[in-house]
């Protein structure tokens, strides 16, 4: 038997789909949250090109305005996976009983990756009114939401300046609506993710002062979940899919470089994104500065635990919970017993 065949026979046995108890290929239907944003783009680049197809998975996509609204049907059993940021309400979900895991990166800032930059109005930049960060002191700053991951950011910012959380303003905002509050004053500076922090820098209306790869570097920003009852109801799909994700999150990798979308597969994964997001126009997502996201699935857990000691000492989370009860990279390693570690392709950097 040739490399090759044996390869291929090899390839068969992992994609080929599972038999019902009817004796039938019947698809596994699965539920998945997402925000519609570009860092779900490896769940598009895995349902565009077919991946959970080959797994014999029938995935369908919910569309919801934030990640923390995905809570409590990972809970009640109406979806099986969840595609969002972690924030407080994650932590209090599970300190209450709602079982669930973080299972794989969804979208995190390694270098030259830091698609949540700190932004701060030009004016304040022209006039010498801010010129390092110490000069956030006072300021009014806008970002997501109390409890997110961009105020751990925001706060990581204010400790490399010598300042405290308490001693800035801070003006909770869905992301869009940032470019509005520095266009129109309300705010002074803003902890914003692309693509809109490249609108508002476009616009006139702000400064990009520094990428959260820079404040806060491997920050894991949103995180793929699993419902507990998934896990235990269908742990072989739940393999599947999470096979079929890396393999879509390597493609992803291979349309980066150079801290953009400009990689040999860009053109590929933009088509992509324009076809599944509310961004139409490929020249928008060529300008910005994309997430980063790990090939080989697993995420910064020394992140997540300082972040989960800063909701703590803002006293947001409620009841006993750790990082650690919290993450099951198990499907990971499953998916890179198959595939094995990511090795790039394009030289990308």
């Amino acid at each position: 038997m040739t490399n090759k065949l044996l390869a291929a026979l090899l390839w068969c046995s992992i994609v080929l789909p599972a038999q019902a108890a009817d004796g039938t290929n019947a698809p596994v239907a699965i539920r998945v949250g997402l925000v519609n944003a570009s860092s779900d783009a490896g769940f598009f680049i895995a349902d565009k090109k077919g991946y959970f197809k080959e797994e014999g998975l029938a995935v369908s996509f919910v569309v919801f305005d934030s990640g923390a609204k995905m809570v409590a049907p990972l809970g009640n059993g109406q979806l099986e996976v969840g595609a969002g940021s972690v924030s407080v309400g994650l932590y209090n979900a599970v300190a209450r009983g709602i079982g669930m895991k973080i299972v794989a990166d969804k979208g995190s800032t390694p270098p030259g990756y830091g698609f949540q930059p700190l932004l701060v109005r030009k004016d304040l930049v022209e006039s010498g009114r801010f010129k390092t960060l110490k000069d956030l002191k006072g300021m009014k700053i806008a970002g997501s939401a109390n409890g997110s991951a961009s105020t751990s950011t925001l706060n990581e910012a204010l400790k490399k300046a010598g300042l405290k959380y308490g001693e800035v303003e801070r003006v909770f905002l869905g992301f869009p609506q940032h470019v509005m509050a520095l266009q129109n004053k309300a705010v002074d500076a803003s902890m914003t993710t692309e693509p809109s922090a490249t609108r508002a820098v476009q616009s006139g209306a702000a400064v990009r002062i520094m990428g959260d790869d820079v404040i806060y570097p491997n920050h894991q920003l949103a995180v793929v979940l699993y419902s507990d009852d998934f896990i235990k109801s269908s742990p072989d799909a739940a393999k599947r899919l999470m096979r079929a994700y890396l393999r879509a999150v390597r493609d992803y990798n291979e349309a980066l470089k150079d801290g953009k979308l400009a990689g040999p597969r860009a053109d590929e994964v933009i088509s992509i994104l324009t076809e599944y997001t509310a961004i139409k126009d490929p020249a928008v997502y060529r300008s910005i500065t994309p997430h980063g996201c790990n090939p080989d699935g697993k995420v910064h857990e020394a992140s997540l635990k300082n972040d989960l000691q800063f909701y703590r000492d803002e006293g947001l989370v409620k009841g006993n919970v750790t990082v650690d009860q919290l993450i099951d990279h198990s499907f990971v390693e499953a998916a890179l017993k198959d595939l094995g570690p990511y090795k790039p392709k394009s030289g990308k950097k």
